[in-house]
Protein backbone atom coordinates (compact mmCIF):
# COMPACT_ATOMS: atom_id res chain seq x y z
CA UNK A 1 0.00 0.00 0.00
CA UNK A 2 1.45 3.23 -0.56
CA UNK A 3 0.03 5.87 1.63
CA UNK A 4 -0.20 9.55 0.74
CA UNK A 5 0.45 11.59 3.83
CA UNK A 6 0.51 14.94 1.46
CA UNK A 7 -2.41 16.23 3.94
CA UNK A 8 -0.39 16.21 7.21
CA UNK A 9 1.02 18.98 8.65
CA UNK A 10 4.85 19.21 8.04
CA UNK A 11 5.22 19.67 11.48
CA UNK A 12 3.12 16.35 12.39
CA UNK A 13 4.57 14.46 15.31
CA UNK A 14 5.34 11.15 14.44
CA UNK A 15 5.36 9.24 17.82
CA UNK A 16 5.39 5.84 20.36
CA UNK A 17 3.43 6.16 23.12
CA UNK A 18 4.41 3.79 26.22
CA UNK A 19 2.44 4.01 30.18
CA UNK A 20 4.72 3.76 33.49
CA UNK A 21 2.71 0.99 34.85
CA UNK A 22 3.18 -0.90 31.50
CA UNK A 23 6.65 -0.83 31.07
CA UNK A 24 8.82 0.74 34.04
CA UNK A 25 8.89 -2.03 36.84
CA UNK A 26 10.39 -1.24 40.03
CA UNK A 27 7.48 -0.98 41.86
CA UNK A 28 9.25 -0.87 45.22
CA UNK A 29 12.35 1.56 44.68
CA UNK A 30 13.39 5.00 45.06
CA UNK A 31 10.10 5.76 46.99
CA UNK A 32 7.46 4.15 45.15
CA UNK A 33 4.08 3.12 46.96
CA UNK A 34 1.90 0.73 45.54
CA UNK A 35 -0.85 1.46 43.46
CA UNK A 36 -3.93 -0.37 42.29
CA UNK A 37 -2.71 -2.35 39.31
CA UNK A 38 -0.09 -3.56 41.75
CA UNK A 39 -2.43 -5.23 43.93
CA UNK A 40 -5.24 -6.08 41.32
CA UNK A 41 -2.06 -7.78 39.46
CA UNK A 42 -0.74 -9.61 42.62
CA UNK A 43 -4.47 -10.58 43.69
CA UNK A 44 -4.79 -14.03 41.97
CA UNK A 45 -6.28 -15.17 39.28
CA UNK A 46 -7.41 -11.16 37.78
CA UNK A 47 -4.24 -11.76 35.39
CA UNK A 48 -3.64 -14.11 32.44
CA UNK A 49 -0.59 -16.19 33.76
CA UNK A 50 -0.53 -14.35 37.22
CA UNK A 51 1.52 -11.88 35.52
CA UNK A 52 2.55 -8.38 37.27
CA UNK A 53 4.35 -5.45 36.52
CA UNK A 54 6.99 -5.66 39.17
CA UNK A 55 9.76 -5.71 36.50
CA UNK A 56 8.03 -5.22 33.20
CA UNK A 57 10.41 -3.59 30.58
CA UNK A 58 12.40 -2.84 33.59
CA UNK A 59 12.22 0.95 31.46
CA UNK A 60 13.37 2.50 35.15
CA UNK A 61 16.81 1.41 34.71
CA UNK A 62 17.25 1.24 30.77
CA UNK A 63 15.25 4.30 29.84
CA UNK A 64 18.46 5.47 27.94
CA UNK A 65 18.81 2.47 25.84
CA UNK A 66 14.65 2.97 25.13
CA UNK A 67 15.71 6.77 24.39
CA UNK A 68 18.15 5.28 21.27
CA UNK A 69 15.14 3.03 20.25
CA UNK A 70 12.92 5.48 19.32
CA UNK A 71 15.95 7.79 17.42
CA UNK A 72 16.24 4.67 15.43
CA UNK A 73 12.40 5.12 14.21
CA UNK A 74 13.35 8.68 13.58
CA UNK A 75 10.05 9.63 15.79
CA UNK A 76 10.16 13.36 17.09
CA UNK A 77 7.70 12.68 20.01
CA UNK A 78 7.03 10.41 22.76
CA UNK A 79 3.88 9.79 25.11
CA UNK A 80 4.88 8.47 28.37
CA UNK A 81 3.10 8.60 31.76
CA UNK A 82 3.73 9.66 35.52
CA UNK A 83 3.27 7.24 37.63
CA UNK A 84 1.31 8.72 40.41
CA UNK A 85 2.33 7.02 43.52
CA UNK A 86 6.18 7.59 41.94
CA UNK A 87 5.27 11.61 42.66
CA UNK A 88 3.24 11.75 45.38
CA UNK A 89 3.69 7.67 47.38
CA UNK A 90 1.10 9.05 49.83
CA UNK A 91 -1.71 10.21 47.13
CA UNK A 92 -1.81 13.39 48.85
CA UNK A 93 0.94 14.07 51.18
CA UNK A 94 4.77 14.74 51.05
CA UNK A 95 6.68 14.75 47.37
CA UNK A 96 9.11 11.63 46.73
CA UNK A 97 12.35 13.63 45.10
CA UNK A 98 13.64 10.75 43.76
CA UNK A 99 10.64 9.76 41.91
CA UNK A 100 10.08 13.39 40.21
CA UNK A 101 13.74 13.37 39.74
CA UNK A 102 13.61 10.11 37.83
CA UNK A 103 10.84 11.80 35.32
CA UNK A 104 13.28 15.54 35.58
CA UNK A 105 16.00 13.41 33.93
CA UNK A 106 14.24 11.54 31.51
CA UNK A 107 12.54 14.31 29.91
CA UNK A 108 15.79 16.66 29.78
CA UNK A 109 17.20 13.60 28.04
CA UNK A 110 14.09 13.46 25.65
CA UNK A 111 14.75 16.58 24.33
CA UNK A 112 18.10 16.43 24.34
CA UNK A 113 17.36 13.57 21.34
CA UNK A 114 14.98 15.91 20.06
CA UNK A 115 11.68 14.41 21.10
CA UNK A 116 9.35 16.11 21.95
CA UNK A 117 7.74 14.62 25.32
CA UNK A 118 3.76 14.45 25.95
CA UNK A 119 2.85 13.66 29.42
CA UNK A 120 0.04 11.86 30.44
CA UNK A 121 -0.85 12.41 34.33
CA UNK A 122 -2.94 9.48 35.05
CA UNK A 123 -3.04 6.29 32.56
CA UNK A 124 -4.41 4.05 35.95
CA UNK A 125 -1.81 3.54 38.12
CA UNK A 126 -3.45 5.33 40.91
CA UNK A 127 -2.61 4.96 44.74
CA UNK A 128 -3.06 2.13 46.74
CA UNK A 129 -3.55 4.31 49.56
CA UNK A 130 -6.43 7.05 47.83
CA UNK A 131 -8.60 3.71 47.03
CA UNK A 132 -8.54 2.93 50.34
CA UNK A 133 -10.34 5.86 51.04
CA UNK A 134 -12.75 5.36 48.42
CA UNK A 135 -11.09 5.42 45.51
CA UNK A 136 -12.93 7.60 42.21
CA UNK A 137 -16.10 7.67 43.40
CA UNK A 138 -15.16 9.63 46.09
CA UNK A 139 -14.71 13.22 45.24
CA UNK A 140 -11.73 13.84 47.22
CA UNK A 141 -9.83 11.74 44.92
CA UNK A 142 -10.59 14.10 42.22
CA UNK A 143 -9.28 17.17 44.41
CA UNK A 144 -6.02 15.00 44.92
CA UNK A 145 -5.39 14.28 41.23
CA UNK A 146 -5.40 18.07 40.93
CA UNK A 147 -2.67 18.48 43.60
CA UNK A 148 -0.29 16.41 41.78
CA UNK A 149 -1.01 17.49 38.89
CA UNK A 150 0.02 21.18 40.03
CA UNK A 151 3.17 19.05 41.90
CA UNK A 152 4.29 18.03 38.50
CA UNK A 153 3.63 20.57 36.19
CA UNK A 154 5.76 22.89 38.73
CA UNK A 155 8.67 20.86 38.62
CA UNK A 156 8.05 19.85 34.44
CA UNK A 157 6.08 22.87 33.24
CA UNK A 158 9.41 24.98 32.52
CA UNK A 159 9.85 22.03 29.66
CA UNK A 160 6.74 20.28 28.84
CA UNK A 161 3.92 21.74 26.70
CA UNK A 162 1.72 18.99 25.92
CA UNK A 163 -0.31 17.41 28.80
CA UNK A 164 -3.17 14.79 29.12
CA UNK A 165 -5.12 14.47 32.41
CA UNK A 166 -6.53 11.44 31.64
CA UNK A 167 -6.46 8.30 29.54
CA UNK A 168 -8.97 6.68 28.91
CA UNK A 169 -11.39 7.41 31.53
CA UNK A 170 -14.03 4.79 30.22
CA UNK A 171 -11.61 1.96 30.92
CA UNK A 172 -10.80 3.28 35.03
CA UNK A 173 -15.06 3.52 35.20
CA UNK A 174 -16.41 0.84 33.23
CA UNK A 175 -13.83 -1.88 33.26
CA UNK A 176 -12.44 -0.99 36.80
CA UNK A 177 -15.59 -0.44 38.60
CA UNK A 178 -18.52 -1.80 36.56
CA UNK A 179 -16.82 -5.16 34.69
CA UNK A 180 -14.27 -5.69 37.51
CA UNK A 181 -11.70 -6.93 34.34
CA UNK A 182 -9.39 -4.42 35.31
CA UNK A 183 -7.92 -2.60 38.82
CA UNK A 184 -9.80 -1.89 41.36
CA UNK A 185 -11.96 -5.06 39.85
CA UNK A 186 -15.17 -3.77 41.06
CA UNK A 187 -18.96 -4.76 39.54
CA UNK A 188 -21.04 -1.88 40.62
CA UNK A 189 -22.89 0.60 38.98
CA UNK A 190 -23.44 2.97 41.35
CA UNK A 191 -19.85 2.59 42.16
CA UNK A 192 -18.47 2.94 38.27
CA UNK A 193 -21.00 6.35 37.32
CA UNK A 194 -19.84 8.27 40.24
CA UNK A 195 -16.18 7.15 39.30
CA UNK A 196 -16.97 8.25 35.76
CA UNK A 197 -18.32 11.68 37.50
CA UNK A 198 -15.01 11.98 40.09
CA UNK A 199 -12.82 11.57 36.91
CA UNK A 200 -13.92 13.78 34.36
CA UNK A 201 -14.34 16.33 37.38
CA UNK A 202 -10.70 15.55 38.30
CA UNK A 203 -9.62 16.54 33.96
CA UNK A 204 -11.36 19.95 34.61
CA UNK A 205 -9.46 20.42 37.83
CA UNK A 206 -6.33 18.69 36.88
CA UNK A 207 -6.59 21.41 33.71
CA UNK A 208 -6.74 24.40 35.88
CA UNK A 209 -4.14 23.16 38.07
CA UNK A 210 -1.40 22.82 34.85
CA UNK A 211 -2.25 26.14 33.18
CA UNK A 212 -1.90 27.79 36.62
CA UNK A 213 2.02 26.26 36.86
CA UNK A 214 2.92 26.27 33.50
CA UNK A 215 0.84 29.28 31.62
CA UNK A 216 1.82 27.99 28.09
CA UNK A 217 0.56 24.43 28.58
CA UNK A 218 -1.44 22.66 26.28
CA UNK A 219 -3.71 20.67 28.07
CA UNK A 220 -5.73 17.65 26.76
CA UNK A 221 -7.91 14.37 27.57
CA UNK A 222 -7.45 11.04 25.99
CA UNK A 223 -10.72 8.92 25.39
CA UNK A 224 -10.93 5.40 23.88
CA UNK A 225 -13.85 5.88 21.08
CA UNK A 226 -15.32 3.09 18.72
CA UNK A 227 -17.59 3.17 15.90
CA UNK A 228 -20.67 1.68 16.89
CA UNK A 229 -23.03 -0.42 14.37
CA UNK A 230 -26.18 -2.37 15.17
CA UNK A 231 -26.03 -5.77 14.19
CA UNK A 232 -29.04 -5.73 11.84
CA UNK A 233 -32.03 -3.10 11.23
CA UNK A 234 -34.18 -4.58 13.45
CA UNK A 235 -35.04 -1.56 16.10
CA UNK A 236 -34.08 -3.03 19.07
CA UNK A 237 -30.47 -3.81 17.48
CA UNK A 238 -30.58 0.44 16.72
CA UNK A 239 -31.80 1.28 19.85
CA UNK A 240 -28.64 -1.47 21.15
CA UNK A 241 -26.70 0.70 19.23
CA UNK A 242 -27.74 3.89 20.25
CA UNK A 243 -26.95 2.78 23.93
CA UNK A 244 -23.28 1.61 23.18
CA UNK A 245 -22.66 4.66 21.62
CA UNK A 246 -23.67 6.82 24.72
CA UNK A 247 -21.78 4.50 26.98
CA UNK A 248 -18.64 4.14 25.21
CA UNK A 249 -18.54 7.80 23.49
CA UNK A 250 -21.39 10.39 24.50
CA UNK A 251 -20.88 10.00 28.25
CA UNK A 252 -16.99 11.12 27.97
CA UNK A 253 -17.22 13.34 25.06
CA UNK A 254 -20.61 15.55 25.80
CA UNK A 255 -19.41 16.84 29.25
CA UNK A 256 -16.44 17.64 27.91
CA UNK A 257 -17.36 19.49 25.15
CA UNK A 258 -20.43 21.51 27.93
CA UNK A 259 -23.05 19.64 26.62
CA UNK A 260 -23.60 17.87 30.29
CA UNK A 261 -23.72 13.94 31.03
CA UNK A 262 -26.25 12.75 28.28
CA UNK A 263 -30.32 12.78 29.48
CA UNK A 264 -30.88 8.91 27.93
CA UNK A 265 -27.35 7.50 29.67
CA UNK A 266 -28.74 9.10 33.09
CA UNK A 267 -31.87 7.15 32.53
CA UNK A 268 -30.25 4.10 31.76
CA UNK A 269 -28.04 4.01 34.53
CA UNK A 270 -30.66 5.24 37.19
CA UNK A 271 -27.62 6.68 39.78
CA UNK A 272 -27.63 10.12 40.80
CA UNK A 273 -25.08 12.15 39.73
CA UNK A 274 -22.72 13.73 42.74
CA UNK A 275 -23.13 17.77 40.91
CA UNK A 276 -22.52 20.29 42.79
CA UNK A 277 -23.19 23.98 41.53
CA UNK A 278 -19.86 24.65 39.17
CA UNK A 279 -19.10 21.13 38.23
CA UNK A 280 -20.34 21.28 34.30
CA UNK A 281 -18.17 24.39 33.82
CA UNK A 282 -15.08 23.00 35.50
CA UNK A 283 -15.40 19.41 33.27
CA UNK A 284 -15.99 21.33 30.20
CA UNK A 285 -12.58 23.18 30.55
CA UNK A 286 -11.57 24.28 27.20
CA UNK A 287 -9.42 21.45 25.62
CA UNK A 288 -6.14 22.64 23.62
CA UNK A 289 -6.65 19.61 21.98
CA UNK A 290 -8.26 16.26 21.90
CA UNK A 291 -6.76 12.50 21.81
CA UNK A 292 -8.43 9.62 19.91
CA UNK A 293 -7.51 5.93 21.29
CA UNK A 294 -8.83 4.01 18.64
CA UNK A 295 -8.46 0.09 18.09
CA UNK A 296 -11.76 -1.77 16.79
CA UNK A 297 -15.65 -0.86 16.34
CA UNK A 298 -18.64 -2.66 17.93
CA UNK A 299 -21.12 -4.43 16.10
CA UNK A 300 -24.20 -5.05 18.74
CA UNK A 301 -27.47 -6.37 19.41
CA UNK A 302 -30.15 -5.98 21.98
CA UNK A 303 -29.34 -7.91 25.04
CA UNK A 304 -32.25 -6.85 27.44
CA UNK A 305 -31.05 -9.15 30.05
CA UNK A 306 -27.39 -8.02 30.40
CA UNK A 307 -26.03 -5.15 31.93
CA UNK A 308 -25.69 -1.59 31.11
CA UNK A 309 -25.98 -0.85 28.13
CA UNK A 310 -28.04 -3.89 27.76
CA UNK A 311 -25.72 -5.10 24.40
CA UNK A 312 -23.79 -8.08 23.22
CA UNK A 313 -20.99 -8.11 20.71
CA UNK A 314 -21.84 -9.55 17.49
CA UNK A 315 -19.37 -11.18 15.40
CA UNK A 316 -18.95 -10.19 11.86
CA UNK A 317 -17.83 -13.06 9.46
CA UNK A 318 -14.94 -12.75 7.26
CA UNK A 319 -14.19 -9.10 9.40
CA UNK A 320 -10.11 -10.17 10.02
CA UNK A 321 -8.94 -9.69 13.91
CA UNK A 322 -6.22 -9.10 15.67
CA UNK A 323 -4.13 -11.49 18.38
CA UNK A 324 -6.62 -9.84 20.80
CA UNK A 325 -9.88 -10.88 18.93
CA UNK A 326 -10.40 -7.06 18.17
CA UNK A 327 -11.91 -6.77 14.90
CA UNK A 328 -9.53 -4.57 12.53
CA UNK A 329 -11.45 -1.55 10.33
CA UNK A 330 -9.28 1.10 9.54
CA UNK A 331 -12.29 2.63 8.20
CA UNK A 332 -13.53 3.63 11.97
CA UNK A 333 -10.06 5.90 12.48
CA UNK A 334 -11.13 8.42 9.93
CA UNK A 335 -14.58 8.23 11.11
CA UNK A 336 -14.30 9.35 14.68
CA UNK A 337 -11.18 12.10 13.85
CA UNK A 338 -14.41 13.39 11.47
CA UNK A 339 -17.03 13.09 14.00
CA UNK A 340 -14.56 14.72 16.27
CA UNK A 341 -14.19 17.81 13.93
CA UNK A 342 -17.79 18.47 12.85
CA UNK A 343 -19.72 17.16 15.75
CA UNK A 344 -17.89 18.44 18.23
CA UNK A 345 -15.71 21.27 16.58
CA UNK A 346 -11.99 19.58 17.79
CA UNK A 347 -9.47 22.42 16.95
CA UNK A 348 -6.47 20.07 17.21
CA UNK A 349 -6.97 16.16 17.05
CA UNK A 350 -4.05 13.62 18.12
CA UNK A 351 -3.93 9.88 17.69
CA UNK A 352 -2.48 9.11 20.99
CA UNK A 353 -2.93 5.65 20.52
CA UNK A 354 -3.23 3.08 17.59
CA UNK A 355 -1.96 -0.16 17.54
CA UNK A 356 -2.65 -4.37 17.42
CA UNK A 357 -1.02 -7.34 19.11
CA UNK A 358 -0.32 -10.60 17.26
CA UNK A 359 1.82 -14.03 18.58
CA UNK A 360 4.91 -12.46 17.34
CA UNK A 361 8.07 -14.94 17.30
CA UNK A 362 11.72 -13.93 17.05
CA UNK A 363 13.20 -16.22 14.19
CA UNK A 364 16.49 -18.15 14.08
CA UNK A 365 18.53 -15.32 12.21
CA UNK A 366 17.18 -12.84 15.10
CA UNK A 367 14.32 -10.95 13.11
CA UNK A 368 11.26 -10.50 14.05
CA UNK A 369 8.18 -10.69 10.70
CA UNK A 370 5.30 -8.73 11.62
CA UNK A 371 3.50 -8.32 8.09
CA UNK A 372 0.15 -8.15 10.01
CA UNK A 373 0.87 -5.22 12.17
CA UNK A 374 2.21 -3.60 9.53
CA UNK A 375 -0.57 -3.83 7.12
CA UNK A 376 -2.31 -2.90 10.00
CA UNK A 377 -0.46 0.10 10.64
CA UNK A 378 -0.61 1.03 7.06
CA UNK A 379 -4.60 0.89 6.54
CA UNK A 380 -4.93 3.16 9.97
CA UNK A 381 -2.27 5.57 8.68
CA UNK A 382 -4.22 5.65 5.51
CA UNK A 383 -7.22 6.29 7.53
CA UNK A 384 -5.61 9.30 9.10
CA UNK A 385 -4.47 11.02 6.28
CA UNK A 386 -8.04 10.91 4.33
CA UNK A 387 -9.26 12.17 7.39
CA UNK A 388 -7.13 15.07 7.00
CA UNK A 389 -7.77 15.53 3.85
CA UNK A 390 -11.35 15.77 4.84
CA UNK A 391 -10.74 18.82 7.30
CA UNK A 392 -9.84 16.67 10.28
CA UNK A 393 -7.02 19.05 12.47
CA UNK A 394 -4.70 16.27 12.72
CA UNK A 395 -1.49 17.17 14.37
CA UNK A 396 0.02 13.79 15.18
CA UNK A 397 -0.23 9.88 15.53
CA UNK A 398 1.28 8.12 18.47
CA UNK A 399 1.70 4.16 18.03
CA UNK A 400 1.00 1.64 20.25
CA UNK A 401 3.37 0.84 21.18
CA UNK A 402 6.85 1.31 21.50
CA UNK A 403 7.94 -1.64 23.25
CA UNK A 404 5.92 -5.04 23.70
CA UNK A 405 4.88 -4.67 27.78
CA UNK A 406 2.65 -5.72 30.61
CA UNK A 407 -1.04 -5.77 28.82
CA UNK A 408 -2.82 -5.15 31.78
CA UNK A 409 -5.29 -8.62 32.20
CA UNK A 410 -4.12 -10.42 29.41
CA UNK A 411 -0.17 -9.92 31.02
CA UNK A 412 2.80 -10.34 28.76
CA UNK A 413 1.19 -12.37 25.73
CA UNK A 414 -0.52 -9.63 23.77
CA UNK A 415 2.22 -8.02 21.93
CA UNK A 416 1.79 -4.64 20.46
CA UNK A 417 5.73 -3.22 20.59
CA UNK A 418 7.56 -1.67 17.15
CA UNK A 419 10.07 -3.39 19.81
CA UNK A 420 10.12 -7.07 20.60
CA UNK A 421 11.01 -7.46 24.77
CA UNK A 422 12.71 -10.85 25.13
CA UNK A 423 11.41 -10.76 29.41
CA UNK A 424 14.16 -13.15 30.71
CA UNK A 425 17.00 -10.71 28.95
CA UNK A 426 15.43 -7.71 28.46
CA UNK A 427 16.68 -7.60 24.62
CA UNK A 428 15.04 -5.25 22.59
CA UNK A 429 14.93 -5.92 18.57
CA UNK A 430 13.44 -4.51 16.06
CA UNK A 431 10.18 -5.73 14.26
CA UNK A 432 9.08 -5.35 10.83
CA UNK A 433 6.66 -2.97 11.75
CA UNK A 434 9.00 -1.02 13.17
CA UNK A 435 10.96 -0.23 10.15
CA UNK A 436 8.18 0.15 8.02
CA UNK A 437 6.97 2.87 10.97
CA UNK A 438 10.59 4.06 10.80
CA UNK A 439 10.36 4.40 6.60
CA UNK A 440 6.97 6.10 6.48
CA UNK A 441 8.65 8.58 8.28
CA UNK A 442 11.04 9.68 6.72
CA UNK A 443 9.15 9.35 3.49
CA UNK A 444 6.46 11.90 5.22
CA UNK A 445 9.98 14.34 5.80
CA UNK A 446 11.14 13.93 2.24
Amino acid sequence: MTIDLAALPHDFLWGTATSAYQIEGAVAEDGRSPSIWDTFSHTPGKIDNDDHGDVACDHYHRWREDIALMRRLGTNAYRLSVAWPRVLPGGDGPVNAKGLAFYDELIDALLAAGITPSVTLYHWDLPQTLQDRGGWPERATAEHFAHYASVVAERLGDRVTQWTTLNEPLCSAWIGHLEGKMAPGLTDLTAAVRASYHLLLGHGLAASAIRAASPGAQVGIVNNLSTVHPASDRPEDLAAARRVDGHTNRWWLDPLHGRGFPEDMRKLYGVELPERAGDAETIAAPLDWLGLNYYFPATVADDPAGPAPHAREVRRPGVPRTGMDWEVDASGIETLLLRLTDEYGARRLYVTENGSAYPDVVRPDGTVDDPERRAYLESHLAACASAARKGAPLAGYFAWSLLDNFEWAYGYDKRFGLYHVDYETQVRTVKGSGRHYADIIRSHRE
